[in-house]
């Protein structure tokens, strides 16, 4: 698997452990990743008359004084800046020492206008803010809006979280080795890389496997062979039945949306549970989805033991108000006294909890937590924005020493639930520590009512069978496909038949790989 993301500390024992098993050795990996740098910079810089290498005194600027003395060898005018001299016997200096080049201090740099820039400052390695001498070079790149290829990560960016370290450069395109790293998916670090391009230096699948990594980056490979494909004599009841709350008569479309986008996904039934007040009015709007009246628990209850949905979804459009919060703790019991009682696995399995719920337990976060880790209790799915995020997770959400990665962890580990903490950079999480960075989001989806088909979208995959973490991210990353797909003029009601070409694309990928 290539999904699999390396924090700096991972990324420096995939080196060692390269290095041991051999034939490779430190600088060996230093020239290749030069090597992978300078080929692409020619590659797109072709008629470049002046390139900039910035070199810090760790590997990072090692591997910039290799793309220098490519460079130079190729016939490119190149200078060197160093913001320090590498440590003496180092890799960094052996380096170094093979490139013709002498450096020149970085306090000295200057540039004139359509030049090109390498930063080999510090990479995803950083830990501190940068300032001084890079600083002003960053300023003077911007100033003369010089293209900059980066290193492994452009320097101020933390590879850890994505966070900018007091200055960074704006990379046109960032060139990292063996996986990214977090930086190059978490906000605002993205936005700094510009394009990115994964270069193979020698360090294999098998040295990767040996991290135990258990972060990765959201794409098919992660969870393609978890896709459900029917079989040949699936019927609707065997693909899945997902059940959806319905608002009042004013606050209908929510639940209509996701119950759409449940049926989209492939679940076989779907049934909008309704108060009788608005039964009439999600009658007008229905017709392949079922309707049912569930305005107590009673009669959700009923519903529960005559259908046995897989999933059900509890929030949109339910209104943020506590006794929605406590109904949701009721519901969560009674799913687990079913699943108790019941001497079948006929039970609803999961539980999406979204918008309006998890507002409204945010009252009473330790009750839905309690609940949350009961024996029988179903597998919860809480999808929060920044907003609710801070709502239900307030003191997670205040430690600003913790990345989006960390605090979605964190709240995973709390919930006992998978966390969707969504953004331009969602982030999923499960309670065993296993996160993914959703990296294939689009603007288009920052419209209302796109938070309910998505909602609807994990039921719909997780009542066919698909595990939660891998069910969850199969429908983050399908809901953000579809919408760059369609794009401008995308609303809410667009994404559940913009899923239909992405589902074809995975289905047939599904089935290629059986």
């Amino acid at each position: 698997m290539s999904n699999e993301l390396l924090s700096p500390a991972e990324m420096s024992e995939a080196d060692r452990l390269t290095i041991a098993a051999g034939p490779a050795d430190g600088i060996g990996l230093m020239r290749r990743a030069g090597g992978a740098v300078a080929a692409e910079v020619l590659k797109r810089y072709p008629s470049a008359k002046h390139i900039h290498v910035l070199c810090g005194p760790g590997n990072n600027g090692g591997d910039g004084y290799v793309v220098a003395r490519i460079l130079a060898g190729s016939g490119v005018g190149t200078s060197v800046w160093a913001s320090g001299a590498p440590r003496p016997k180092s890799d960094a200096a052996l380096a170094a020492a093979e490139c013709p080049i002498k450096p020149r201090p970085l306090s000295d740099f200057d540039a004139k206008p359509g030049s090109i820039v390498i930063d080999a400052l510090y990479g995803a390695g950083l830990s501190k803010p940068l300032s001084g001498d890079a600083a002003k070079a960053i300023d003077t790149v911007t100033a003369l809006s010089l293209p900059v290829v980066a290193v492994d990560l452009p320097s101020g960016v933390s590879g850890r979280s994505g966070d900018i370290l007091g200055r960074a450069f704006r990379a046109e395109v960032t060139i990292t080795f063996a996986r990214k790293k977090p930086g190059h998916l978490l906000l605002p670090g993205r936005g700094q890389c510009g394009e990115i391009v994964l270069a193979d230096i020698g360090i294999g699948d098998g040295i990767i496997a040996q991290l135990a990594v258990s972060t990765f980056e959201n794409a098919p490979g992660l969870w393609l062979q978890e896709f459900p494909v029917p079989a040949m004599d699936a019927h609707k009841y065997k693909r899945g039945h997902v059940g959806v709350f319905s608002g009042g008569p004013s606050a209908t479309g929510a639940a209509r949306l996701s119950a759409l986008a449940a049926a989209r996904s492939g679940a076989g039934a779907v049934t909008v549970l309704s108060p009788g007040n608005a039964m009439q009015v999600n009658a007008t709007h229905l017709t392949s989805i079922m309707l049912r009246e569930a305005g107590s628990l009673e009669e959700v209850q009923e519903f529960l033991t005559a259908r046995h949905p897989e999933a059900l979804v509890f929030g949109p459009g339910l209104g943020p108000k506590p006794k929605v919060g406590d109904f949701a703790l009721q519901l969560i019991k009674a799913l687990e006294e079913e699943a108790r009682d019941e001497a079948t696995a006929n039970h609803a399995s999961a539980m999406v909890l979204d918008a309006d719920a998890i507002t409204s337990l945010a009252h009473q976060p330790s009750a839905l937590f309690e609940a949350a880790r009961q024996p029988n209790a179903p597998a919860l799915v809480i999808t929060p924005h920044e907003g609710e995020f801070g709502r239900l997770f307030p003191d997670i959400a205040g430690d600003k020493t913790m990345s989006k990665l960390d605090k979605t962890r964190t709240a995973a580990a709390r919930a006992n639930a998978v966390i969707v903490y969504k953004g331009a950079d969602t982030v999923i999480a499960a309670p065993d520590g296993k996160a993914a960075i959703n990296s294939n989001g689009a603007p288009w989806l920052a419209t209302a009512g796109s938070g309910d088909v998505l909602s609807g979208i994990i039921a719909g995959l997780l009542a066919q069978g698909m595990p939660p973490f891998e069910g969850t991210c199969a429908a983050v990353w399908l809901h953000a496909e579809a919408g760059s797909r369609f794009g401008p003029g995308l609303i809410a009601e667009d994404l559940p038949l913009a899923l239909v070409p992405v589902l074809r694309d995975l289905f047939d990928a599904r089935t290629a790989a059986q």
